[in-house]
């Protein structure tokens, strides 16, 4: 999807000292965050559904094709129009984003244009992949013979990994800049094209993001589903529809707390003011506590706080005498909004946390008798993980966009630099959040009218067990074409998500 969402700028303004750029007054500068704030975090959430859902889609028609099963076929057609939703709504949120970057920051993009302009480029010529082959994918159904249809899907799969790739290029940069040159007249020039694109962060950051849009869109799609099987419903369409999801989530999940393991790491090496905001820790002490939630207050304490002795230098350096730096080591005008930053990634480690819960649940239980598990409860907490996927996502975007304030581009340029001097922002501002409830409302309206037609089946297989012997998900334990499972449970044209 375009622009897998830049959260370069995000909430609550704040002073500091920059080095590049002169502070623009602009009374209007907190609509101009919450103008960019809004249109990031709604986008970020279409461009995780671009990557994890689109990948889902031609998985499922492989999976299909490989095991003649219609019923699974039938399901990554559906999938495919809900694609065919989803992707304009996208393309419109990061059309948007494209002119904002302009419109409201043109010192960010006048000064370092030029440094970070490659990877801005090459995201467009993905974007363009992309959509091209997800329209000749939509449009080839029953038109292609089905080996050119599925080879269709795979640039889909690889051109919104690229624009993502592109794209935490970009902004891995403006967390750590690299490859330029500052004179003493303010004027940029890039020494090394690669360095700008390429630097330290730039992998971690990749995988971290690119998991999270495998577990967004997995939980989210198994969280539409959870809806019917609530209900009593045995139709294997809704069992498939369910597990394939929640199954490609639970496989990343582990695999992202490591990565995030190793992105909290970078962080306490390369910006320890972020980390030392995240943790709402003051002193640079050895001995240093973890602080779970609580209020930061001027004072340097922490209101209300659950506090767990030694934790923050053990989790830091493995040992309780790593010395880790804290918010005293910069003036209190370079600190980040400590609140939000301190809470947003509390959050984010809390909700990651609770996924576990589900995740390993049914993993337990499919090893141990290839099913779901059988209570209710299951249900619920994989119908609670959808939501609870998409506030992880977005308070690790907080956590490393407002922890990078004051700074726009860190160390460098100032949020206050790079604004536009323009008058009237607030009305934009007014405007989008029109833009973004319209577009919030026709697309959940559009995906409910698309739940509500008939499965696109076009003939009913006869009764016989499922492709490959497998029992998928049947909590009676029953297979197709066993008692309880005829033909017509498994493929009538009912409506379904």
């Amino acid at each position: 999807m375009f622009a897998l969402s830049l959260p370069f700028v995000g909430v609550l303004a704040q002073a500091g000292s920059g080095t590049t750029g002169a502070a623009v007054a602009q009374p209007d500068l907190w609509s101009a965050r919450q103008q960019m704030a809004l249109s990031l975090g709604w986008h970020i959430v279409l461009s995780c559904l671009g990557i994890g859902f689109a990948s889902m889609v031609v998985f499922t028609e492989w999976l299909a094709r490989r095991r003649d099963d219609e019923v699974m076929l039938a399901l990554a057609r559906r999938w495919s129009r809900a694609l065919a939703v989803l992707f304009p709504v996208g393309a419109v949120s990061g059309t948007i984003l494209s002119f904002e970057f302009g419109i409201l920051w043109p010192g960010l993009m006048g000064t370092f244009g030029d440094v970070f302009g490659i990877p801005f480029a090459m995201e467009g010529f993905a974007f363009f992949i992309e959509a091209i082959f997800i329209g000749i994918y939509i449009y080839g159904w029953g038109r292609l013979a089905p080996k050119l249809h599925m080879l269709c899907g795979i640039p889909i799969i690889v051109s919104g990994i690229l624009a993502a790739m592109f794209i935490i290029m970009a902004n891995s940069w403006m967390n750590h800049p690299d490859g330029f040159t500052v004179d003493a007249n303010g004027v940029v020039t890039v020494t090394d094209p690669w360095a700008a694109v390429t630097n330290s962060g730039v992998w971690i950051q990749f995988a971290h993001m690119l998991l999270a849009a495998f577990i967004v869109a997995g939980f989210l799609t198994a969280m539409v589903y959870t809806r019917p099987l609530l209900k009593g419903s045995k139709l294997r369409y809704h069992r498939l529809a369910f597990m394939i999801p929640f199954t490609m989530a639970a496989v990343c999940l582990p695999v992202q707390l490591f990565v995030g393991d190793l992105s909290v790491r970078w962080v306490g090496a390369n910006q320890p003011i972020k980390e030392a905001a995240a943790e709402a820790h003051f002193p640079t002490e050895s001995h240093a506590p973890e602080i779970l939630f609580g209020f930061p207050q001027p004072d340097g304490t922490v209101k209300w706080g659950i506090v767990i002795p030694d934790g923050l230098s053990i989790l830091t350096g493995g040992s309780p005498d790593t010395v880790v730096p804290g918010l005293d080591s910069v003036a209190p005008s370079d600190w980040p909004p400590l609140t939000v930053v301190h809470w947003a990634f509390d959050l984010m480690v809390v909700s990651g946390t609770f996924l576990l819960l589900p995740a390993a649940w049914f993993g337990f239980v499919w090893w141990r008798k290839r099913r779901l598990p059988k209570p209710r409860l299951f249900l619920w907490l994989g119908m609670a993980a959808g939501p609870l996927a998409v506030l992880c996502l977005e308070a690790g975007w907080v956590t490393t966009e407002v922890g990078r304030q004051p700074w726009i581009v860190y160390n460098t340029m100032l949020v206050t630099d790079a604004v536009t001097a323009a008058q009237g922002i607030r009305y934009g501002y007014y405007l989008l959040l029109v833009v973004y409830t319209g577009l919030t409302v026709a697309t959940i309206y559009a995906l409910r009218r698309l739940g509500q037609a008939p499965l696109p089946l076009s003939a009913r297989p006869e009764d016989r067990p499922d492709p490959a012997g497998e029992n998928i998900g049947d909590d009676d334990g029953d297979q197709v074409g066993e008692p309880g499972a005829t033909s017509d449970d498994q493929t009538a044209a009912v409506p379904a998500p």
